[in-house]
């Protein structure tokens, strides 16, 4: 009975979102902003300016090269079509605000591991399907600031170790739990 009232739910969502593109944009939007302040929470709780330096840094270039990239392609939106020679709307390749919410997504990946990765990417996911939603900008536009995210991690980030000392970490999974207490020098 669960999964049909989730199913039903997520048809009557599909058929109700359309009409509210304006508020799912929005939606994303926050939730693109939220990301790299969440992750930049992460590394504060975690103790790691290595990380922090590096999250800023992801960050930055992956903006960055998305702005620029956006103001040399020159590819139309897709609620602009046909785009005329005096229009504004000729940013749409690549997303920066998909480039704002995957670059910290793919640096917790990288930096903490797939538990904190698969939330964030989530979360992308949400703000980059936003995007498109409101016809700001077509798939392509989004994957290719996953894949500038993509690269300029894996240039910059390296995995968290943390610091000497005391360290525990307790695992559960569906027939057992795994606790463990280390000491790093």
């Amino acid at each position: 009975m669960g999964r049909a009232a989730f199913c039903a739910a997520m048809v009557f969502a599909s058929i109700a979102l359309p009409a509210q593109a304006k508020l799912t944009e929005t939606a994303g939007t926050g939730v693109a902003i939220a990301l790299p302040i969440i992750a930049g929470g992460v590394t504060l709780l975690k103790h790691d300016r290595v990380g922090t330096v590096q999250l800023a840094v992801t960050t930055a270039l992956t903006v960055g090269t998305a702005y620029g990239l956006k103001h040399l392609v020159r590819q139309c939106r897709p609620f602009a079509k046909p785009c005329g020679p005096g229009s504004s709307n000729w940013d749409s390749f690549p997303s920066d605000t998909a480039a704002l919410a995957f670059a910290p997504a793919q640096f917790l990946w990288q930096r903490y591991g797939w538990e904190y990765g698969v939330p964030a990417y989530a979360a992308a996911g949400f703000a980059g399907w936003s995007r498109v939603d409101a016809r700001k900008h077509n798939w392509g536009d989004v994957a290719a600031s996953a894949g500038i995210s993509l690269l300029y991690n894996e240039i910059v980030t390296t995995r968290f170790h943390p610091r000497m000392g005391f360290s525990s970490d307790l695992q559960a999974g569906p027939h057992d739990v795994y606790a463990s207490v280390n000491y790093r020098w």
